[in-house]
């Protein structure tokens, strides 16, 4: 009798076991790949994945769906290498199908025109950019970016430079009058000779901010890690897209460092618990059923190398490639301030030859051809 007992408890028990082992399969099948399926098969172009990684301000944030961060980023799984290309968002694409062709709209008018758009219309504008393939896109605004960093209860990070910016934006406070009478903002659009920040920061003080970062290990949550990685108009170096673009992947270490120090990747209920909070923040091109290959191939290249190209003016302070420049006259340009190839307005072959150096050799020089690096690269 208490072997019928037995057994027939443990019948219940396997039933009980199939049932929610089949409940977690149709909730997270990604899961049960990633712990089954060792093989990486995600879509290729060419023998590298190639990603383009894009970040919006969203929410109420001014200019929504602009792109504040691009950076293409080539995988390298054989040679173990990242390759990350940061583009600034004032360079002028003409053959975008919008009015505004700074690359920074591609993803926002598009977005705009129709859901989903902007992902395709952003990865083929930076694709004639860089004169390579992209892979995949992925999204993310600010309101996830901060959680993203809060989950991970914050980053460390070594601030090579220390950093004060007195005209970062206020969160809500776009609009703010300042207690500016209606007369008074009249008064201000029609005499003001341009609408540089400093100006409005002059006249809308109460719209921007002071914020400091001390050089040396900082610890930063979510909303501070955001303010360093947004700030455009640091006192000296500090306010250039290099020293920008350099920001963003210092911070894009620190995150990967923090989430491998904290096996996030090899714990399955806390990737679930990242996708849950900051599915509502991301848009991208990368399905379901590939989650689990890009957690591989994470793991795979987790010491790969990383580096680092930044297009720019590349003068000495800068020491960016030189291939781009401000044209002096506007009238083509929308009268914005804007960046254009060297070499001439919608000619990209020098940033692709660049680009292709650094994907295959790094260290290049604006022609593509490779120099002796004098320090030791990155480590990813």
């Amino acid at each position: 009798m208490r072997k019928k007992i037995f057994v027939i408890t443990g019948i219940l028990l396997l039933i009980l076991v199939v049932k929610l082992i089949a409940s977690a399969l149709q909730l997270s099948p990604f899961l049960v790949q990633l712990m089954f399926n060792k093989e990486i098969s995600l879509k290729k172009s060419s023998d590298r994945v190639n990603i383009l990684l894009l970040g919006i301000g969203g929410g109420n944030h001014d200019g929504t769906y602009l792109t504040d961060t691009i950076i293409f980023a080539s995988l390298d799984q054989e040679n173990n290498k990242v390759t990350l290309v940061s583009i600034p968002r004032d360079l002028w694409v003409p053959d975008l199908p919008n009015p505004d062709k700074k690359i920074n709209t591609a993803y926002s008018d598009a977005e705009y025109m129709k859901k989903g758009g902007g992902v395709i219309v952003a990865s083929a504008a930076v694709s004639k950019i860089v004169g390579q393939p992209i892979d995949y896109t992925a999204r993310i605004d600010f309101n996830g970016f901060v959680k993203a960093i809060d989950l991970l209860e914050g980053i460390d990070l070594n601030v090579e430079n220390a950093l004060d910016d007195y005209i970062y934006p206020v969160e809500g406070k776009e609009a703010d009058s300042c207690g500016k009478s209606e007369e008074d903002m009249q008064a201000f659009i029609s005499t003001a000779s341009s609408s540089a920040e400093q100006n409005l920061a002059d006249f809308f003080p109460c719209r921007y901010q002071h914020i400091h970062f001390d050089k040396g290990l900082n610890h930063m949550d979510g909303e501070n890690a955001l303010k360093f990685v947004r700030s455009r108009h640091a006192l000296g170096e500090e306010g250039t897209d290099f020293a920008r673009s350099r920001r963003q992947e210092d911070v894009m270490q620190a995150i990967k460092n923090k989430v491998f120090s904290l096996n996030i990747l090899l714990n399955p209920s806390k990737i679930v618990d990242f996708y849950n909070v900051l599915k509502g923040s991301i848009d991208t091109n990368i399905k379901q059923d590939e989650f689990d290959d890009f957690i591989r191939l994470a793991l795979k290249m987790k010491q790969a190398q990383i580096e680092s190209a930044i297009l720019d003016f590349g003068d000495e302070e800068t020491q960016g490639s030189g291939l781009l420049i401000h044209p002096t006259d506007l009238n083509n340009y929308n009268n914005e301030w804007v960046l254009i190839p060297k070499i001439g307005n919608n000619n990209f072959s020098e940033i692709q030859k660049y680009v292709s150096c650094e994907i295959n050799s790094g260290n290049c020089s604006i022609l593509g051809i490779p120099v002796t690096p004098t320090n030791e690269p990155n480590q990813l």
